[in-house]
């Protein structure tokens, strides 16, 4: 068996021309880092919630109404055993509802501590993924009654999704203060 027909000088032989007559690596690109949320609208404005503030999305489940409370306390309704209080976000805000039908409001379900509670928005986009440096400190648009709960916005595609914290609004003692007194 001469040398050059010996195994290993086939594979190096391969090795030699395939280097030779490959083509350079891709460019490396630096990655993305992403930030997620639950994307929603709330008064026709897009509005995203932290994926780890929102529990669950539901339709808006059968209720039932409870005197003697401020009218954006839409009632209580049963989910899974557990009593779900359900807070109409646009009637707590004193802003409008968009024109969408009732079928498209959700229920975004938040857990906090002992607080669990139902928000219902006008509709609900689905989680939303966001290139984290392009979030703004500050966006515009928000309405006063809703500014103390926006921490931010991330911008894509020329559109400003406010960063929408729902633990912040649980800490908030009007939410918990439902009395009408």
């Amino acid at each position: 068996m001469s040398a050059q027909t010996a195994p290993f000088a086939v594979l190096t032989d391969i090795a030699r021309r395939s280097r030779s007559l490959s083509a350079g690596l891709p460019e490396q690109q630096e990655a993305v880092e992403l930030w997620n949320g639950i994307g929603f609208i709330l008064a026709g404005e897009r509005y995203v919630a932290p994926m780890g503030e929102v529990t669950e999305i539901l339709h808006v489940p059968r209720f039932t109404r409870i005197p003697g409370v401020r009218p954006f306390l839409l009632g209580a309704a049963n989910v899974r055993g557990r009593l779900l209080p359900l807070l109409d976000l646009p009637l707590f805000f004193d802003i409008p509802r968009s024109s969408r039908s009732p079928r498209d409001r959700r229920v975004l379900v938040v857990e906090e501590g002992d607080v669990f509670s139902g928000l219902v928005v006008d509709s609900v986009l689905g989680m939303q993924y966001f290139a984290a440096d392009s979030f703004k400190d500050t966006p515009d648009g928000v309405p006063e009654s809703v500014r103390p709960f926006v921490t931010g916005g991330f911008e894509r595609n020329d559109e400003v999704w406010k960063v929408f914290s729902a633990v912040d609004l649980i800490d908030d003692e009007r939410f918990l203060d439902v009395a009408q007194w």
